[in-house]
């Protein structure tokens, strides 16, 4: 998808605004991208009583990639900025605080379908511009409905147990051990990991071009 630009972005700085590795991973391996990770100072403190989840999900995108292109002070092409969160019933969830929380957010999620959101913002600096300013932006989302097993309380407190739930949107990662927790899934696999390849990959043929 990304071959007839690959050429256009070949030896131009692409900043990653996430200190994410699997998004990382998702960028370099399967969309053959080099990719510099440059973590977003934003405070992700936004209120969501005032968003829909999928605007919400895409300001914390925009917000992460702005932090980052205002910060840095070298030179740069290309920043993505990207968030992503689990919804059910129009309720945000994030990652789990602590055990408890995480016990809390599994529970619901069982037997259930719930979808992730993955918001995502480019930002393209024109040519010559200084560091900071003069730059394009375009901001999109991706949802991937998830169908969870019906999970008793033995299997959701030794999936905490593991550890796996806490670094992660939903308390669950279906490319780790979370993944015996999912029945099935409508849409993009990747982005349930936490970045939406292909999306991506036509939203940024499109914004390059």
């Amino acid at each position: 998808m990304l071959g007839p630009i690959r050429q256009l972005l070949e030896n131009k700085k692409i900043i990653l605004a996430s200190g994410s590795s699997r998004r990382k991973e998702i960028l370099e391996k399967n969309l053959g991208l080099k990719i510099q990770i440059v973590p977003s100072n934003f405070p992700e403190n936004l209120d969501k009583t005032k968003f829909t989840p999928a605007n919400y999900v895409v300001e914390n995108s925009r917000l992460k990639a702005l932090d980052v292109a205002q910060n840095l002070k070298e030179d740069w092409h290309l920043i993505i900025g990207s968030d992503t969160i689990v919804e059910m019933d129009n309720k945000i969830y994030e990652k789990p605080l602590d055990k408890e929380d995480a016990y809390r957010i599994l529970k619901s999620l069982s037997d259930n379908t719930h979808r992730v959101l993955t918001g995502v913002t480019l930002l393209k600096r024109e040519i010559d511009s200084a560091p900071g300013s003069d730059f394009k932006i375009h901001s999109f989302y991706e949802q991937t409905s998830v169908n969870f097993a019906n999970l008793d309380d033995n299997v959701i407190n030794s999936y905490i147990e593991s550890g796996d739930p806490f670094d992660k949107a939903g308390g669950y990662g279906i490319q780790s051990l979370g993944a015996s927790l999912v029945k099935s899934i409508n849409g993009d696999f990747f982005n349930v990991q936490g970045f939406p390849a292909h999306k991506f990959s036509v939203e940024l043929k499109k914004f390059i071009q």
